[in-house]
């Protein structure tokens, strides 16, 4: 009989919520390019702006449930303590309060983003959009909290993957101011 030496319980927290952080970076990222795409009307006959909108939708909502999945497993992990209401209270926590608390803000913002987004008849597109604006400081907030507060932040291959998302997000960032100026040009 072969015995199998499992690792602990902790241990498999420890590596679930450094890889949902990770994958909630890769989904931040998307759905941020998603909605700076939008708006330029990026389509062709195998792409309509509608689907553009609806995998945004679906991103977003994918992305809010691996970030809650991320929180719920560090919450979980008996490696440090931090408690529940860290989730949603920034500085709620001892362990490296700073970085932290910016994962709660991002976290905090994503809730405002989806539920306003869901809500988006009842209040009107300007206020709407005037929150969703937001998603623009969620996601570098984001970014610095998974730098500062993750294990892996300096290790090569996550400095690495970070440094793609940034790069991905500034070349989208300078199309949008490029193409969606002159489109206003345009229009006017």
């Amino acid at each position: 009989m072969i015995a199998v030496a499992l690792p602990s319980t902790s241990v498999w927290y420890w590596y679930f919520g450094r890889a949902t952080g990770l994958v909630s970076l890769v989904l931040l990222t998307g759905l941020l390019v998603l909605g700076m795409l939008g708006p330029l009307s990026v389509s062709s006959d195998q792409w309509p702006r509608f689907a553009i909108r609806t995998v945004h939708r679906d991103v977003s909502l994918v992305a809010l449930l691996v970030i809650a999945i991320h929180a719920v497993v560090m919450v979980l992990d008996g490696y440090v303590y931090i408690p529940i209401s860290a989730v949603v209270l920034p500085f709620g926590s001892a362990y490296r309060p700073f970085w932290t608390a910016l994962g709660a803000v991002a976290f905090d913002l994503m809730i405002a983003l989806v539920v306003t987004s869901l809500l988006r008849q009842r209040l009107g597109y300007r206020t709407w959009r005037s929150i969703h604006w937001l998603s623009y400081a969620c996601w570098p907030i984001a970014v610095a909290h998974g730098l500062g507060g993750g294990h892996d932040s300096g290790s090569a291959w996550a400095l690495g993957l970070t440094i793609v998302c940034i790069v991905i997000v500034a070349s989208v960032t300078g199309m949008r101011i490029r193409f969606g100026s002159a489109a206003r040009t345009l229009e006017a």
